[in-house]
């Protein structure tokens, strides 16, 4: 009898045993992620799906960010791959989810006032903003000791014009792929924000962001919600109820009518929808549970565009550099050194 019982036990319990002997990608060097080849992709919706449990994650550690916990967090990376398509999934701490950005506030006189950080002096707000999240490419190795140093090489604080520096390669011709997950702005319509650097310096009239630019758009991004003349809401959420969310859908914004609101009440201060074009290329979801983030994302490995990392040649190794900013404008966590991403055939 005890026989049998056995047997029965064993057959019950061997799917679960098989798939925890199932192996979860190769053995790399620390700094590495290797992307392993699925048939069938995860769903982006910010949940773990089992396919994820094909491949090792590896551990980022970023430091020196603004409201982070020791200004210190790590970022947990997986990646997988079809024939077409790279998915992405990382998670990482952060204490508190920031939602707030910039919102409009009713005063007691009637008037309105847009939150800001009292300290900002200027592109340096850390108490009314977002979380975010990014990753900086070295498109064809063009960037001059970005593969030994990381993409602290294209960065150059205690120059003129902004409290922290400028972002910018050293030579013409050198160009990096920036993918930046921005939690309100593109996170709430599914994307990451399609960026990238080059070496343009910094001139407050015609380069104020120096190298960083964004990709080509057709439609879509995101824009103040604010009349022409800076001292009110533009446009509402339906109904005019107050905030939350903190955002408006582009397509469901209404004109702003003052007199639905009371001293206190907050009107969200950004519009958003989807990017189309080329700054669209990064469909994304995230959730956020229990003071941690988790992130999924995805783009063609081939996208055609200048201003994007191609992953042609899976044999190769990819550069990246990763960023956290918890609730920070431009304070941001980074990884020291340089990591890499290869392709499991």
């Amino acid at each position: 009898m005890r026989k049998f019982l056995w047997v029965g036990l064993l057959v019950i319990l061997l799917p679960f045993l098989a798939l925890s002997c199932q192996p979860a990608g190769p053995s790399l060097p620390a700094d590495t992620a290797g992307a392993v080849k699925i048939d069938t992709p995860p769903q982006i919706d910010g949940t773990i799906d089992s396919v994820w449990s094909k491949t090792k994650p590896i551990t980022i550690n970023v430091s020196g960010g603004a409201n982070l916990p020791n200004g210190t967090s790590a970022v947990e990376l997986r990646a997988v791959y079809t024939a077409d398509t790279i998915y992405f999934l990382a998670q990482w701490q952060d204490a508190t989810q920031s939602v707030r950005r910039s919102p409009w506030e009713k005063q007691a006189d009637g008037s309105w006032k847009k939150l800001k950080d009292p300290n900002d002096k200027g592109g340096d707000n850390n108490v009314y903003y977002e979380d975010k999240m990014a990753f900086i490419w070295n498109i064809n190795d063009s960037i001059a000791g970005f593969n030994t140093q990381g993409c602290m090489v294209t960065c150059h604080a205690g120059e003129a014009g902004k409290a922290f520096g400028n972002k910018y390669t050293a030579n013409a011709g050198e160009t990096g792929d920036i993918w930046h997950w921005k939690s309100i702005r593109t996170g709430t319509v599914g994307q990451i924000d399609d960026q990238y650097v080059d070496n343009t310096r910094y001139d407050a009239q015609k380069s104020p962001e120096a190298g960083r630019k964004s990709d080509p758009k057709t439609g879509g991004g995101y824009l103040d919600n604010q009349t022409d003349d800076k001292k009110l809401p533009k446009y509402a959420l339906a109904d005019n109820k107050p905030a939350p969310s903190y955002w408006i859908l582009d397509n469901e914004k209404v004109a702003f009518d003052d007199s639905k609101y009371t001293a206190g009440n907050e009107v969200p201060g950004i519009i958003v929808a989807p990017f189309t074009g080329d700054r669209g290329d990064l469909t994304a979801k995230s959730a956020y549970k229990d003071g941690k983030y988790t992130l999924e994302w995805s783009r063609k490995l081939q996208t055609g565009s200048q201003y994007d990392v191609q992953f042609s040649d899976l044999t190769k190794t990819y550069y990246f550099g990763v960023s956290v900013f918890d609730n920070a404008q431009v304070r941001h966590a980074w990884s020291s050194g340089v990591n890499k991403l290869v392709f499991v055939q």
